[in-house]
């Protein structure tokens, strides 16, 4: 597995994952509304406009192969991280967070950070050392349970 930073040319790759598996994951959950307007702002250009806000992408490739990425905000904010299904349970969303972790630290992260994680990603995260910090909330017809790791967490 090679994981490195996102380059233009692997952009809609990233974005097909990532409608392939919100779908499946995600705005299943969420109102007819909700589902849109995720699905279009998480679209080829939304993950453009996410890069030029320098949100800090990495993807991983198996075999030359797309096989997940994973992106921060802020150095403080796990923004996306997707992993093609066929990939689950090989470790490729641990490593990502690590490689994504390590980065916004580099980058002078103070090492706390948030995600708004769908139900389907909680124990994920919860392996991860994230835990919640309040119920599931719905925002723009996105249903969603916000969680924090913090640099005490992380031991």
């Amino acid at each position: 597995m090679d994981i490195r930073p996102l380059v233009n040319a692997d952009i809609p790759a990233v974005a097909a994952l990532l409608r392939m598996l919100a779908r499946e994951y995600i705005v299943h959950e969420s109102t007819p509304e909700g589902a849109a307007t995720f699905l279009a702002e998480n679209d080829e250009l939304g993950i453009r406009e996410f890069v030029t806000r320098g949100h800090a992408y990495h993807v991983a490739l198996v075999d030359g192969a797309l096989a997940g990425f994973v992106a921060v905000r802020d150095d403080s904010h796990l923004f996306h991280l997707f992993v093609a299904r066929d990939y689950h349970r090989r470790g490729i969303a641990r490593r990502l967070w690590e490689v994504a972790r390590a980065d916004a630290i580099a980058r002078g992260g103070d090492g706390v950070f948030t995600v708004n994680s769908s139900n389907y990603a909680v124990s994920v995260y919860e392996s991860f050392g994230f835990v919640r910090v309040g119920p599931t909330q719905c925002v723009k017809g996105l249903y969603f349970n916000p969680m924090r790791l913090a640099v005490d967490d992380t031991a």
